[in-house]
């Protein structure tokens, strides 16, 4: 098992919450793995993909696997969506395209989830985390559903010292965010949103935690209108807190910050 992992940041952790990135390279980094950042990496193309727009979505799946091919090390990706996008969408988009599938192919076989990959290509489940407060997860669709990971999170998240794990309601049933759903069908998510919302302040949890940062950032924008008070976090922002951290109060989990 190679030390060395190729990180693909994705754009919603690149440009709209960082600090994802940012705990994810920390915790790597923690259990021995040393981290490459391929500086040519852009979109997945998933938009594009969810969209129809499959023209587009392919040369955007070319430069992808262009730019992580320059290294045979496995791609972890901090995304569900973005990681079932390489390991299912390419090989769609290029499925008559013999070549462009070998690679396809190729990428999509080291190709992992953050969890995914500390869970069942590393064996580990704990990471030195600690968090004494109570938290309940949301499971996102495409994490789920799309490539199979729900024990891998629940095991990284049972280890965190401290944590009091409470069950979210319905917690299978989507957000409301689903990329371009929330777009083409604005009324539909929102009630979906509503729903996740008042199943979340049941749990009585003051944090969420989530593998996706598009679920994150759609819950968080409901939350906030709601004015209700608790914050979804990425798993690894929770996985990158220690002893030696700032121990979380009301004020910095308005921030999300730990």
């Amino acid at each position: 098992m190679s030390t060395t992992i190729q990180l693909f940041a994705t754009c919603l952790i690149d440009t709209l919450h960082p600090a994802a990135g940012e705990a994810v390279v920390k915790v790597l980094q923690r259990v021995g793995v040393e981290v490459e950042f391929p500086q040519a990496q852009t979109c997945c193309g998933q938009p594009a993909f969810n969209a129809g727009m499959h023209a587009e979505a392919r040369k955007m799946a070319q430069h992808t696997i262009t730019t992580f091919e320059a290294d045979p090390a496995p791609v972890v990706v901090p995304s569900g969506s973005c990681t079932a996008m390489l390991r299912h969408g390419y090989p769609e988009l290029f499925a008559d395209d013999p070549t462009w599938l070998s690679r396809a192919q190729a990428l999509a076989a080291r190709t992992f989830e953050f969890t995914e990959y500390l869970v069942d290509e590393m064996g580990i489940v704990d990471v030195g985390a600690y968090f004494p407060h109570k938290i309940t997860y949301h499971p996102s669709c495409h994490l789920l559903r799309g490539i199979g990971v729900d024990r891998q999170p629940r095991a990284l998240l049972a280890h965190v010292r401290g944590a009091e794990l409470v069950e979210l309601p319905a917690a299978e049933e989507c957000c409301g965010f689903g990329g371009v759903f929330s777009v083409e069908h604005p009324e539909i998510s929102a009630e979906m949103l509503k729903r996740k919302t008042s199943n979340i302040e049941s749990t009585d949890a003051p944090v969420i935690v989530t593998c996706d940062t598009g679920c994150l950032l759609h819950i968080n924008g409901g939350l906030h209108r709601q004015e209700k008070r608790p914050r979804v976090v990425h798993i690894a922002e929770i996985l990158n807190t220690t002893l030696l951290q700032k121990p979380f109060t009301a004020e910095n989990a308005e921030s999300a910050e730990f």
